[in-house]
């Protein structure tokens, strides 16, 4: 694939476009698929992107813990406070007990590692005890965005590096369900919560996953300002898209809005996550 190039074919062999073209038709469908975007290996290994649930048993490679935490450490920090932490598990009970916490994903205990992403403060914490220096600071919801923003930030970069050595991947946010437990499973001090899970193994070739279709760039894409008219067409061609996506998947082929709505429609959507504040303030963090 060339370093860079136009999806209309200009600089591209015509096996080349065609294969950019059927990214982005994956990707959007046919019908809202953009036109003309850069293309390199890079791109379109993240316009390749799928979860993956389906894993095999094959070891994975030694160093690969170092390498991903090596990626995610060299995402962007804000202010270069690096207030992330990740914890490595492996040990088949822990998995049984972070997929129980999970809602009882299997996938959580098939996969050979979890990376438990953590926006940590408590490092900052006690930096400031041993330097006798206040970090009041902390104690402010700011603070706190900014360490699910790093978490958020790492993960991503980890999860890019791992596809790009043939694994595999999903992440894990019904970890979030029930925090405190969380906590106390892994032993995470005051000030430090557990933002999702990543669960990371070879992907199982007799389960293939598919490219889940997205929304629309008319839909996310704005110029200078928002625009709110939302529309319909590009709603409708999105439906169709994940309808198909779902038929591929055998799974109900109920289309996006339907599955979405009632993921918002109150707080017993939300499956314990609206407990959340009171689990910070149980977490210690000040979220003035």
């Amino acid at each position: 694939m060339s370093d860079t190039a136009d999806t209309s074919g200009a600089t591209l062999a015509p096996d080349e476009a065609a294969a950019a073209r059927a990214l982005l038709e994956t990707r959007y469908g046919a019908a809202e698929a953009p036109a003309g975007i850069l293309l390199n290996d890079t791109i379109a290994g993240l316009l390749s992107h799928r979860s993956v649930r389906a894993f095999t048993q094959e070891p994975l490679p030694e160093g690969l813990l170092e390498t991903l935490v090596a990626a995610a450490q060299s995402a962007p920090s804000s202010s270069n406070l690096q207030t992330f932490s990740v914890v490595a598990v492996e040990n088949p009970a822990t998995k049984a007990r972070l997929a129980e916490i999970a809602g009882g994903q299997k996938h959580v205990i098939e996969a050979p590692l979890v990376l438990v992403w953590l926006a940590d403060l408590a490092r900052l914490e006690e930096i400031g005890r041993r330097n006798a220096h206040p970090t009041d600071a902390l104690g402010f919801l700011e603070t706190l965005f900014v360490g699910f923003i790093d978490a958020a930030l790492a993960a991503q970069n980890a999860l890019v590096a791992l596809e790009s050595l043939g694994l595999g991947g999903v992440y894990l946010g019904a970890l979030r369900n029930r925090p405190v437990e969380l906590a106390e499973l892994l032993g995470l001090p005051p000030n430090v919560i557990g933002v999702f899970g990543l669960a990371i193994a070879h992907p199982d070739p007799a389960r293939p996953a598919d490219v889940k279709p997205r929304i629309s760039q008319r839909l996310v894409l704005h110029r200078e300002r928002y625009d709110a008219s939302l529309p319909q067409d590009a709603l409708d061609h999105y439906e169709a898209a994940l309808k198909a996506f779902q038929k591929g998947q055998n799974i109900p082929e109920i289309g996006w809005i339907a599955a979405a709505l009632p993921r918002v429609r109150g707080a017993e959507s939300l499956a314990g996550r609206d407990r959340i504040r009171d689990a910070l303030t149980a977490l210690g963090f000040g979220l003035r």
